[in-house]
C-alpha cells in the first residue's frame, strides 16, 4: 500500500493517506454486479426475471427503427428486459457518442452517464428512461452505464430495502469495509475530485460536495465512496472465491465474457482493447497490451479509480487517483504495466 500526494491542489492541503476516501465512480458496477448476484444466488431474483416485475414504468418499451432515428419512428420491444440483460449493458439505453435525437434527449432530461449522480430520485429516473424509446431492442446490442442505475432500483423494489442497507448487509458489513458506502463517512477524509481541462484542472466536487451527505439517488453503476484498503478487501474476497458475500460458481460467471463478439466491438469505443464485458465487469479476453492476460477482470472510473484482478500473476491491485478521465481510453496502461513488471 502506497500513499503520495495531497488531497487537493493546494499546496496546504492534507497529506494522501491510506484512509484518504475516493469517488470510485465505475469501480461501483462490480461491487453492484456482486451485491445483484448474491441475491440470485438466495433466489430473491432470478438473471431472467423480467425486470418489469419491479420497473413496471419499463413495461412495453418503444425501440428506435434505428439508432439515429427520430424519437417518433419506433417499433414495439419484442421482449421484455430481463436482469441479465441489465448487469450485460444490453437493455438499449446507455452512452451514445454519436449526436442523435436520443442522445440529446437523455441530456435534456438529465439522465445521459456523467461523472456526478442525476439530480432526481431513483423512481425518477426510472420513469424518464421508462418514457423514452431505446436505441436497441434488448438483448442486441451494448451500450454502457444506464442498465446498472436501472439495476440498482429494481433491486429496492425486489428486496423493499434501500440500496444502501443492502449493500451495507450484504457487501461492506460481512467484509468490515467501514470505509465504503453511498457517502463519505467523514467529508475531511474525502480527497477533491478534479476534471482535467485545456487551461488545466477544474473542480468536479469538493469534499462538502455532494459525496458529504446522503444521496437522494444511489445508483449502483458509479456512486459509491471507499478506499484503498477497502477496494482491495473486497477484490481479494472476490478474487479467493467469493467468500463470505458470494459463492464460486457466481463470481465466475460474474468474470466470464457474456456478450457477442458484434457487441464487444460495438463497445469497443468505452472496453478498448483486449477487454470484453461479463455480469458487471470488464473481463480481458486477449493480451492486447503485454499487461492484460485472458481471464483477468475489473473495471475503471471516470473520476480516476481502477481495480483489476489477475489470476495468472497472483494479482490484485487498486489506484485512486482524484485526477478524472479525459476520456474512455484515458486511461492507466502505464499503471498495470509496472504492476505486471514488478
Amino acid at each position: 500500500m502506497h500513499a503520495g500526494g495531497r488531497t487537493a491542489v493546494e499546496p496546504d492541503s492534507a497529506p494522501m493517506a491510506e484512509d484518504t476516501q475516493f469517488r470510485i465512480a465505475s469501480v461501483t458496477k462490480p461491487i453492484g454486479a456482486a451485491l445483484t448476484l448474491g441475491l440470485v444466488h438466495e433466489g430473491l431474483l432470478g438473471l431472467d426475471d423480467p425486470v418489469t416485475e419491479w420497473l413496471p414504468e419499463l413495461a412495453g418499451h418503444r425501440v428506435l427503427t434505428a439508432p439515429d432515428a427520430p424519437l417518433t419512428s419506433t417499433v414495439p420491444a419484442v421482449r421484455e428486459i430481463t436482469v441479465r440483460d441489465l448487469l450485460t449493458m444490453r437493455s438499449g439505453w446507455g452512452v451514445i457518442f454519436e449526436p442523435t435525437p436520443l442522445q440529446r434527449e437523455m441530456a435534456r432530461q438529465q439522465v445521459s452517464p456523467g461523472p456526478l449522480t442525476p439530480p432526481m430520485t431513483g423512481d425518477e429516473f426510472v420513469a424518464r428512461i421508462g418514457a423514452l424509446p431505446a436505441a436497441c431492442q434488448p438483448g442486441a446490442g451494448w451500450l454502457y452505464d444506464t442498465s446498472m442505475d436501472l439495476l440498482g432500483v429494481a433491486l429496492e423494489r425486489a428486496t423493499g430495502t434501500s440500496l444502501a442497507r443492502l449493500v451495507a448487509d450484504r457487501i461492506t458489513g460481512p467484509l468490515g469495509l467501514a470505509s465504503t458506502g453511498f457517502r463519505a463517512t467523514d467529508p475531511a477524509r474525502l480527497a477533491t475530485a478534479y476534471l482535467p481541462g485545456p487551461d488545466g484542472l477544474t473542480v468536479l466536487d469538493p469534499p462538502d460536495g455532494m459525496f458529504a451527505a446522503e444521496p437522494t439517488f444511489r445508483e449502483l453503476s458509479s456512486g459509491l465512496v471507499s478506499t484503498a484498503p477497502d477496494l482491495l478487501r473486497c477484490f481479494t474476497a472476490l478474487a479467493d472465491g467469493g467468500a463470505p458475500i458470494l459463492p464460486a460458481a457466481s463470481v465466475e460467471a460474474m468474470t466470464t465474457e457474456a456478450i457477442t463478439p458484434a457487441q464487444r466491438d460495438q463497445g469497443v469505443p468505452i472496453l478498448g482493447p483486449g477487454l470484453s464485458w461479463g455480469l458487471g465487469t470488464g473481463v480481458e479476453i486477449a493480451a492486447a497490451e503485454p499487461w492484460q492476460a485472458p481471464g483477468a477482470w475489473g473495471w475503471t472510473g471516470g473520476t480516476g479509480t481502477t481495480v483489476r484482478v489477475d489470476p495468472s500473476r497472483e494479482l490484485v491491485g487498486v489506484l485512486l487517483t482524484q485526477r478524472g478521465m479525459a476520456g474512455p481510453q484515458d486511461g492507466f496502461d502505464s499503471f498495470w504495466s509496472a504492476v505486471a513488471t514488478a
